[in-house]
Formats: C-alpha cells, sequence, structure tokens
C-alpha cells in the first residue's frame, strides 16, 4: 500500500464488472463490500465472486469489509476472504469493543506470520464510547473510521454539525493509539461535488486524513481538497529552512512563531505532497 492513501472507493461485491472498473479508477484503495452494498439474497454470490477475484495479487490494494461481526455471515466471509493473495485488510463494521478485534485477529492469524491488516468501523454510540480501547486493542488493527450513516441513525443526529463530536473522539482516539488519521465517511450524494469539497475542507480542519468514496467521479474531489496547497507547500519550506538555520522556537519575519511541532508539522506536509 502507498504510505499516505487519501481515497478509498467501495465497490458492491456482487458486482465483479464494477470491481474491474474500481481497479483501474486510480483509488488509492480498493474496498470490495460484502455488507450493506449487498442484497441479502446475493451475499452468498458476493463472497465467491469476491474470493475468486482475489486469489490472486491486485494492481492496488484492496481490503474486504465483512458482514455484522455479531451476524451469520461475518465467520464465513474471514474463512473465505482472510489468507487470499489479493487482500490487503479486512474492514470490521459496526465494532463496539476491543474484545472483538482481538477475537478476530486471533481468528485470522496463519499458523505461520502475521494476521492481515485489520480496519473497524465505528457505527454506534457504543462504539464511539469505546473508540480508544478499540483503536487499541491489536497490533494487527490498522486503522479506525466512523460509519455515519449508522452513526446518525443510532444518535438521532438531523444535522450534520451533530457528527462533529464523534468525528473528533474517533480522530483523537486513532492518534493517541498511535494509528494514521482516520478517512473520513462517505459523502452519500454522488452528484454533490461541491457539497463534497465543502465537507472534505471541513473534514481536514478536525483532523482527518483522505476519505471514504462511492463513485469514482469523487476521487479527484477527495484528493484534491487533502493535498497541501502550494501556500501550505511555501510555508513548510520557509518553516524547514529557518530551523535548519536556528534551532529552537523562533519568530519568522512574518512574524509567525514556530517551535519543535510546527516544524514537524511542516515536514508531514512535505512529506504527504511527495507521496503523490
Amino acid at each position: 500500500m502507498i504510505p499516505t492513501p487519501l481515497t478509498w472507493l467501495y465497490v458492491p461485491g456482487d458486482r465483479p464488472h464494477i470491481v474491474s472498473k474500481a481497479l483501474a479508477s486510480g483509488a488509492d484503495v480498493v474496498i470490495i463490500d460484502l455488507e450493506d452494498a449487498v442484497a441479502p439474497d446475493r451475499k452468498e454470490y458476493a463472497r465467491t465472486a469476491t474470493a475468486e477475484r482475489l486469489s490472486d495479487a491486485q494492481p492496488v490494494p484492496v481490503h474486504v469489509r465483512v458482514n455484522a461481526l455479531d451476524g451469520p455471515l461475518a465467520a464465513a466471509d474471514l474463512h473465505a476472504v482472510a489468507a487470499l493473495p489479493g487482500v490487503r485488510g479486512l474492514r470490521l463494521p459496526k465494532v463496539t469493543s476491543a474484545a472483538q478485534i482481538i477475537r478476530i485477529a486471533e481468528t485470522v492469524t496463519p499458523p505461520v506470520g502475521a494476521a492481515p491488516p485489520l480496519y473497524a468501523l465505528l457505527e454506534s454510540a457504543l462504539g464511539v464510547e469505546h473508540a480508544y480501547p478499540i483503536a487499541a486493542a491489536h497490533p494487527a488493527l490498522r486503522g479506525i473510521a466512523l460509519g455515519e450513516a449508522d452513526l446518525c441513525a443510532d444518535l438521532g443526529i438531523r444535522a450534520d454539525a451533530g457528527l462533529d463530536w464523534s468525528r473528533s473522539r474517533v480522530i483523537v482516539a486513532a492518534r493517541a493509539a498511535g494509528l494514521i488519521p482516520p478517512p473520513q465517511s462517505v459523502h452519500p450524494d454522488t452528484r454533490d461535488l461541491n457539497g463534497l469539497a465543502s465537507s472534505c475542507a471541513h473534514g481536514r480542519a478536525l483532523g482527518f486524513l483522505g476519505r471514504a468514496a462511492i463513485h469514482p467521479r469523487q476521487l479527484p474531489i477527495i484528493e484534491r481538497a487533502y493535498l497541501p496547497t502550494e501556500q501550505e507547500l511555501e510555508e513548510a519550506e520557509t518553516v524547514i529552512k529557518a530551523a535548519a538555520v536556528e534551532q529552537g522556537a523562533q519568530a519568522l519575519p512574518d512574524g509567525r512563531f514556530i517551535d519543535a511541532a510546527v516544524v514537524a508539522a511542516a515536514h508531514r506536509t512535505l512529506a504527504l505532497a511527495r507521496k503523490r
């Protein structure tokens, strides 16, 4: 996987032709969905088709979102795909406890080697409340993120601003556990590109990094929103040059105060730009 994925494209597992298009879409990570995007009578076919597709390595990183961990399908999903060469991550929906992560990690760990990378989706009030224990549950867990549609239903949220506390909670939990910043949840209106751009700007300000998508047309909007701007790059370069000349806290000619934390943030900005 590239070090800093910014775009994560969901695609239904029962549509092999759409999976093929997704793999050529330019998304940093393709997520084959066996859960919400697949009708109940198509679940078995989706699992079989996904296992067949991922029996070989793929041109881009592919994750698989299995069905709900407390339901009857998750065990079969994990058995079918966890050890396949084309699987670079398992996305676990509706996680509510650290114990679930530990159980799954132990279930999918092969006799030789490590468990595949796991990613937990927090989609309920209970999941958000347990965000840090989940994030710190097991070395195999590489990321957490919100599932905002289910969370809105659980909390009765009717306006986007009502999600901001939960968003910040999950971002803080991820960073406290040493995980990468979470990606934003999907923007459900695939034609509202202006709204997507505005929402991404807000998410970036909160501390998210990248975003899940449900249509390829959303990908360039997300990437553009999360990549450093020319002004941000110039400011980062100025900070790093100043720090190279004089160590410690200092004031720049334009009045900005910089210290070690500001310098570290500047290095992260330049590193992100170089990786694209």
